[in-house]
């Protein structure tokens, strides 16, 4: 057999005794300065198996890969159809090619959802290819939350060595909202693997200052915001930053580089934009979120600005909906709570994403400071201008917009605070000879630890002793990190090296227990729970459009799901929580061979009636029945070619009424020209002569 030499694994190496972290070169790898070990001799099969690394490297990755495909998958059928309404679009565009292009929530085209339509596209073709269903919808997402934890932990690996990328792609896989997000139907599981793409792609151009690979990034970022707008590109300053600080070039080609992303970026979203405003409007659905079926105005109005400011159509963070306030006194939690720098840590968002805040805070201001004398073209300082530009701007933005904001919306802040909690633990462990190091570690185990008991504290009920249990880990974590033991293999040479080994691998995982337990934990009890409705949260209990935690979350989740009837969340799978349409109103509206069987007021309505049935319901007025579509004239065209089967009285946004005024002109005509009857719970009106 032929055999190869591996390449050392000097990022993997103890740092000497007593040596403050080294200055590094260009390619610098650790704070501490690393010492070299022996080549290995490998065969071919183990050139295959295990790769110019450690061995346990691949099967480690290949082990995390699993682990988190088996948690997102794991009775992933129990969720139903998730969010009607995306699931309704999906279905859509299982039926039309329109549908499909355009996001429209129904197969006729009448009205897309209120975003852009990307994330529904493999969805959407994977139930062509397999047929329609909650599987073939929510698969995809599971995978795409697998093939983020990869990217994850393929970038960091790339700067700071595979432990480093283990660590941040299992905090990642075991943040609460991304196990939330990657098994449900919102757009943010595709939006989070675009944005962790992105990181890669970026984080390869700093290495070589490639701008093929920054033009990449660019178009990923295009694709980011075709899938959720203007949040697409809330991490664009961390990653321009990173590049024009470190890239190995000069000034000039650093900037010019730059300018391939942003050309990247142009050609992506910008051929969707011109495809769309140039499309006629009567060959495509009704732009929704906005007054002048523009998607710019959408782009910069209702999920722009509004989402702010809260002008536009933007509900105010703290305020109610339908009649509905915040439990516990702290206004609308539900959609984000107050306004302000606690925001992340707060009552809605803090059980979602901040578990390993306070360690990624932490962690990058070490980081900075401790590479502050590194040369310019430092990979690690880079990677940490990256997550932490990534980090800083994402959560600026989500804790003081006063518009609509969703706890959920946190999942595309769980990669940055896993890639800074993995680079920043890995490289002071590297430098823990030096006193500051383990100093700073020590605080950051015990700092985490402690948040996570005051987490689990939010829902006293639940596993009350695992809140004793993580603090104890964190103390005893936090004293053994300070003992001299722990500083390296030439601290204490009166003491036996398997001794010293044996120490070290303990306090590693006393320390990975302290820090981890309580967000495993909490992210296995949200796995555990089927989640439906368009405002889920992680956590021992579902809830279908509820935050908080323990009863007033339970609470909340139960008054705005009493305010839905007539309505199904899919006519498979129903969500849990969430009522369904009465056996009577699905077999009128399966019995109709009108274009669209139904129209009603609110897209939630829309959408459970849609798969309840199988067949186009019209959303009269958009998500919240506020959007001016169809105008009174525009229903009276389609009413006298018979396109609409019925007029079904209610709905709103979640048939919770509220939204940006409804469109009631259009209901008043229905009353005065037709009759109204009562079809299992629902007032029907036959449309027609």
């Amino acid at each position: 057999m032929t055999s190869t030499i591996s390449p050392t694994a000097g990022a993997q190496a103890d740092s000497p005794a007593g040596s403050p972290p080294a200055v590094r070169d260009s390619s610098g790898t650790a704070f501490g300065a690393p010492a070299s070990r022996p080549p290995t001799i490998l065969n071919r099969r183990e050139r295959l198996l295990f790769g110019p690394q450690p061995r346990w490297v691949r099967p480690s990755a290949a082990l995390l890969l699993v682990a988190t495909a088996v948690l997102y998958l794991w009775n992933l059928e129990a969720t139903g159809y998730g969010n009607s309404f995306y699931a309704a679009a999906i279905q859509a565009g299982t039926k039309d090619w329109t549908a499909l292009l355009f996001g429209s929530l129904d197969a006729g085209n009448a009205i897309t959802v209120d975003k852009p339509p990307a994330a529904l596209w493999i969805p959407a073709l994977a139930g062509r290819l397999f047929g329609f269903s909650a599987l073939s919808m929510l698969i995809p997402q599971a995978l795409m939350g697998v093939a983020a934890v990869g990217l994850l932990y393929l970038t960091v690996k790339r700067v700071s060595g595979p432990a480093a990328g283990l660590l941040a792609g299992g905090a990642l896989a075991l943040t609460p909202v991304a196990a939330l997000m990657f098994r449900f139907n919102n757009p943010d599981a595709m939006l989070t693997l675009c944005l962790v793409l992105a990181a890669y792609l970026t984080t390869r151009a700093v290495e070589k200052a490639g701008w093929t690979w920054l033009a990449a990034a660019g178009a990923v970022i295009g694709l980011a915001f075709l899938t959720k707008m203007l949040q697409g590109f809330l991490i664009v300053p961390g990653l321009a930053l990173a590049y024009l600080w470190a890239a190995p070039t000069t000034l000039g080609r650093r900037l010019l580089h730059l300018l391939a992303a942003a050309g990247g970026i142009a050609v992506v979203a910008g051929s969707y934009i011109v495809l769309f405003q140039l499309t006629p409007a009567s060959a495509r659905p009704y732009m929704a979120g906005s007054e002048t079926n523009s998607f710019l105005e959408l782009t910069f109005g209702y999920n722009g600005l509004g989402r702010i400011t809260g002008s536009g159509g933007g509900m105010p963070a703290g305020g109610t909906m339908g009649g509905i306030g915040g439990p516990g006194g702290n206004g609308n939690v539900g959609f984000g709570g107050a306004a302000g720098i606690t925001r992340m840590f707060g009552t809605s968002f803090g059980g979602e994403v901040s578990w390993f805040l306070p360690a990624a805070l932490i962690l990058l201001a070490a980081g900075l400071w401790f590479t502050r004398r590194e040369a310019r073209t430092s990979k690690t300082r880079a990677a940490l201008l990256l997550w932490g530009g990534w980090l800083v701007v994402t959560a600026g933005i989500f804790s003081f917009m006063s518009g609509t904001v969703h706890p959920y919306y946190a999942v595309a802040l769980a990669p940055a605070v896993a890639a800074l909690s993995g680079i920043g633990s890995v490289e002071l462990w590297r430098g823990r000879a030096y006193w500051p190091a383990r100093t700073v570690l020590a605080v950051t185990v015990l700092a985490t630890s402690v948040w996570s008991a005051a987490l689990l504290g939010r829902d006293p009920s639940w596993l009350p002793g695992l809140r004793v249990l993580t603090v104890v880990l964190g103390l005893l974590a936090a004293a053994a990190l300070l003992l001299p033991l722990v500083a390296g293999a030439n601290t204490l040479s009166a003491v036996p090296a398997r001794l010293r080994k044996a120490a070290t691998a303990g306090v590693v995982v006393l320390s990975l227990l302290a820090g981890g337990l309580g967000s495993t934990a909490w992210t296995l009890a949200t796995a555990a729970q089927p989640h439906s409705g368009s405002i889920p949260t992680s956590g021992p209990t579902a809830s279908a459009m509820g935050g908080g935690f323990g009863a007033a979350g339970r609470a909340f989740g139960d008054r705005a799901n009493a305010g839905t009837s007539g309505a199904s969340s899919g006519g498979g799978p129903s969500g849990p929580g969430e009522a369904t349409a009465s056996a009577e109103l699905t077999a009128l509206l399966k019995s109709s061979n009108a274009k669209w069987s139904a129209i009603v007021s609110g897209a939630t309505q829309a959408a459970s009636l849609e798969l309840a049935t199988g067949t186009s319901v019209i959303a009269l007025g958009g998500w919240n029945g506020g959007d001016p579509y169809p105008t009174l004239a525009q229903f009276q065209a389609m009413v006298d070619r018979g396109e609409i089967g019925y007029f079904i009285s209610g709905g709103g946004m979640g048939g919770m009424g509220g939204g940006r005024g409804g469109n009631s002109e259009v209901a008043t005509w229905v009353a005065a020209n037709y009759q109204a009857q009562t079809v299992g719970n629902a007032t029907v009106y036959k449309l027609g002569a």
